[in-house]
């Protein structure tokens, strides 16, 4: 029998006399992933929960945007910076919530750091994370994923004495932990995918050459295709797919891989004002699987990356360099496969 419990209530909840709504047992059960009689446990401050799952409800309750009970309230960790590009790319708050809500459950406060054109820079991020004496920083997609910056403001980092992770973005230069999706065999598997459709003549939108995901998703699609003159390199954007769609699509390709699925959507966008049906006469392909891609119109054809294992494994790989008990020495690149999520934007090459 599940004893009575009392339970917390939400954070800003105004300053009406009446109290706001507190949480079920069960929503803070099914974030957590536990039973409704642990998380009773756990709010009551009884023993025998395991130090893991306890963590998981007190971060359930963080991320449902309620107050701790005093008796469970605990000094933090420590302090940890994660430096983002800017969120309007659905990918990245996706990216950001696994890692923050992964760090609370050890205990640790994330501090999220968002680049924005013409606000502070990575450097200047980082400087001010130092300056907070945070524990490491989280890196993701960034200036390490660029091979035309200076890869020396990460050893300067590290002659500091700040662990940090990298996402997105393998660098030799950069002598650190590393977790990336195998952009190659992205590629590879959206081409078959419309190979098995029968489209004879794919072509692939795809961001800055200098960019590593960038590089290696050309790369993948050279091997599968043989056809380097079918690459557009453009802006991660709407925008930037649908100017590559232009060139592609008078280039006579009837199937188009994106290196995006804000790209994507700029692909189809273009095909339309052409007067072209997606996907009876021009098949996408997105990457990403951003949270929306499933209500786009079409819902979009992605290749998914592993958002939920990528960001544990990268706050696992900082923990171990935090906690001083890192297996590996220097640069270490955790390649994660992606999935390919086929949904209404791909279908059979038009005759």
């Amino acid at each position: 029998m599940v004893g009575r419990v009392t339970l917390p209530v939400p954070r800003g909840g105004g300053g009406g006399s009446v109290a706001p709504a507190a949480p079920r047992l069960s929503h803070i059960a099914a974030q957590a992933k536990v039973s409704e009689a642990t998380v009773s446990r756990v709010l009551n401050a009884k023993a025998g929960v395991a130090h893991g799952t306890r963590q998981r409800v007190l971060a359930a309750l963080d991320v449902l945007g309620y107050e701790r009970p005093v008796r469970l309230k605990q000094r933090s960790a420590g302090l940890v910076g994660l430096v983002t590009p800017e969120l309007t790319n659905p990918i990245f708050p996706a990216f950001a919530q696994v890692i923050e809500q992964t760090l609370a459950g050890h205990g640790y406060t994330p501090l999220l750091c968002t680049q924005i054109p013409g606000g502070a820079t990575e450097d200047e991020l980082v400087e001010q994370l130092v300056e907070r004496g945070v524990d490491g920083i989280v890196f993701l997609s960034g200036l390490h994923a660029d091979l035309s910056a200076d890869p020396a403001r990460y050893a300067a980092l590290s002659a500091r004495g700040v662990p940090y992770v990298l996402i997105n973005g393998y660098n030799e230069a950069v002598s650190a932990p590393f977790v990336s999706t195998d952009d190659r065999a992205a590629v590879q598997m959206a081409v078959t995918h419309l190979r098995d459709l029968g489209h004879t003549r794919v072509g692939l939108a795809v961001g800055p050459v200098r960019y590593v995901p960038s590089h290696r998703k050309r790369e993948g699609f050279v091997e599968a295709t043989g056809s380097p003159g079918l690459v557009q390199h453009t802006l991660f954007s709407v925008e930037g797919g649908q100017a590559a769609a232009g060139s592609l699509l008078d280039a006579g390709c009837t199937g188009v891989v994106c290196g995006s699925d804000m790209m994507a959507l700029g692909v189809v966008r273009a095909a339309r004002e052409r007067g072209l049906r997606v996907p009876e006469d021009v098949s996408v392909v997105g990457y990403d699987d951003s949270p929306l891609t499933p209500f786009t119109d079409p819902p979009l054809t992605t290749v998914r990356q592993p958002v939920q294992a990528m960001a544990t494994a990268a706050v696992g790989a900082l923990l171990e360099e935090i906690r001083g008990s890192a297996v590996a020495v220097g640069r270490t690149e955790f390649v994660f496969q992606p999935e390919l999520v086929v949904r209404g934007s791909t279908g059979q090459a038009p005759q």
